[in-house]
């Protein structure tokens, strides 16, 4: 019994891991169709948000609001990290904003010890490391001295997403999607009255719709789904795919490729966070990764 047990979990861990990849994916479109939308930025972040909102109220259908200090705290943390991450892709380099946003594993892995009494491992740290090591190549080709406050604005994201993740986690028991389907309320009803401002043309609706379903909505119910299954810092760690993915689009289809230091960076990030996967489902991870318990 407790063999099969650990088989499941096992298969939902692997499943949820690989649910995360696909959330990366999806999000990685964001800074490209951001960008083909030529809006105030609340106005695009509060767009999205309404139509990724019909769509999780679809899925939902009653949704169960408790008000908990995690549900609430998740929903805060989402709005927040919607509305900075748009505005800072819209004052700074697209590639600015998912970078700085990519900061979140630092403070997921000082903070989810203290808020979750997750142990965090050594092969947590040195992936961390490791992680933070690349992003500083990439920081070093892309970081432009321009566009101080998106810099500053992108960065608050990355703090802002750290305590989404860690509130998502809290709620591995409950039902996370309800934190999203709200948070994208509070983004919606703070962004839409910007629309008046500056109302998009054909393809900024055709883009909006797609951040909407595609970007927003589709990846954040795979998310919740998957945050039940693992660490609140694999949750963040595995995401930080999606910088990886964000120049690759804009190389296909604005023709801007990642310089020399990027393209290292993005090779190191990639094979820390691989590793770290292999790691965590071959049968001896509970050798490696319980090394220090």
């Amino acid at each position: 019994m407790i063999d099969t047990d650990v088989a499941d979990h096992s298969r939902e861990r692997t499943k949820a891991l690989l649910l995360l990849a696909v959330t990366a994916t999806l999000w990685s479109l964001g800074g490209l169709l951001i960008k083909s939308v030529n809006a105030n930025p609340l106005a695009i972040a509060g767009t999205r948000s309404a139509i990724a909102a019909v769509m999780l109220i679809l899925v939902l259908r009653k949704p169960k609001f408790t008000w908990s200090y995690a549900q609430v705290g998740a929903a805060l943390a989402y709005a927040a990290t919607t509305i900075l991450f748009v505005t800072a892709t819209k004052t700074t380099t697209a590639a600015n904003a998912i970078f700085l946003q990519s900061t979140a594993p630092i403070y997921v892995a000082l903070l989810s010890a203290w808020l979750l009494k997750e142990r965090i491992k050594l092969l947590d740290w040195i992936t961390v490391f490791i992680v933070m090591g690349g992003m500083v190549l990439f920081f070093l080709d892309n970081l432009s001295t321009t566009g101080i406050l998106g810099n500053v604005i992108a960065a608050t994201s990355g703090v802002s997403f750290a305590f989404f993740a860690i509130f998502m986690r809290m709620q591995k028991n409950g039902s996370p999607l309800e934190s999203i389907f709200l948070g994208n309320l509070i983004t919606a009803a703070i962004g839409l009255p910007f629309l008046s401002r500056s109302i998009p043309d054909t393809s900024g609706w055709i883009c909006l719709v797609i951040l909407g379903v595609v970007q927003l909505g589709l990846p954040y119910i795979l998310y919740s789904k998957a945050i039940k299954h693992v660490t609140a810092l694999e949750a963040i760690l595995i995401p930080v795919i999606e910088p990886l993915l964000n120049p690759v689009w804009v190389f296909l289809i604005l023709g801007e490729s990642p310089g020399p230091l990027a393209f290292i960076g993005g090779l190191i990030v990639l094979a820390a966070i691989t590793g770290r996967c292999v790691l965590a489902v071959l049968p001896f991870r509970a050798v490696i990764l319980n090394k220090n318990a």
